[in-house]
């Protein structure tokens, strides 16, 4: 079966920019694979001049912000690494075990990867005794906090783009709309597993099925 991949662009975020981006561009993707009719919601970032688009259902955010909370604790537990979130759509076939028993068999059809660059916090500095002119660090920190939050923006900027662009110019691939009701196609979010030692290894050890939500009335 033809998978669709699509690598979105490496953000360099700090802890704190974490939970937006992701919800961003989760919500983001899973909206352009919404099914039948949703009501779209739009959401302002905090942090950054940028709307996007939820679709309205309450069951859906959850399961997000919960996949979002397990990546956050992965990356406490693991400074200073690189690391991916794969969302991947699927479809469920019945494929034959033995004479008797039928088993259910996942099929990709397309996976998203988020690239993040998850930034140490900067450590705050210390005045010498020995130095004869100290210079105040805070407002050149500021500025450069400044800085970077722009280019991040920007970059985040570039990522929707990158999605609308994707979706926009691969179709074919999608499969049938199932029978069974829920706002998005089967969809299942993972991050990296606690044992992994490098980056992008192993990276389908731990995965996680989220449910399918309750459709709209």
């Amino acid at each position: 079966m033809n998978c669709e991949v699509c690598q979105l662009k490496e953000l360099e975020v700090e802890h704190f920019e974490i939970r937006e981006v992701l919800r961003c561009i989760l919500h983001s993707i899973v909206f352009h694979r919404a099914l039948n009719l949703v009501r779209p919601k739009d959401v302002d970032l905090d942090l950054f001049e940028i709307t996007y688009v939820q679709c309205g259902d309450v069951e859906l955010e959850k399961k997000i912000d919960e996949k979002i909370d397990q990546f956050i604790a992965w990356v406490e537990k693991h400074p200073n690494k690189k690391s991916q979130i794969c969302l991947s759509f699927y479809e469920l076939k019945n494929k034959q075990a033995t004479w008797f028993t039928q088993k259910i068999e996942r099929l990709y059809w397309e996976q998203w990867y988020i690239n993040l660059n998850v930034m140490q916090q900067p450590k705050t500095h210390t005045k010498s005794h020995h130095s004869k002119v100290v210079v105040d660090p805070g407002e050149s920190a500021l500025e450069e906090r400044s800085v970077r939050r722009a280019a991040l923006e920007a970059s985040l900027r570039d990522v929707l783009f990158q999605i609308i662009k994707f979706v926009n110019e691969k179709r074919d691939h999608i499969p049938p709309i199932p029978s069974r009701e829920g706002v998005s196609f089967p969809y299942e979010i993972t991050i990296p597993s606690s044992s992994d030692s490098t980056f992008g290894m192993d990276m389908f050890k731990r995965m996680l099925q989220t449910g399918h939500p309750t459709m709209l009335s």
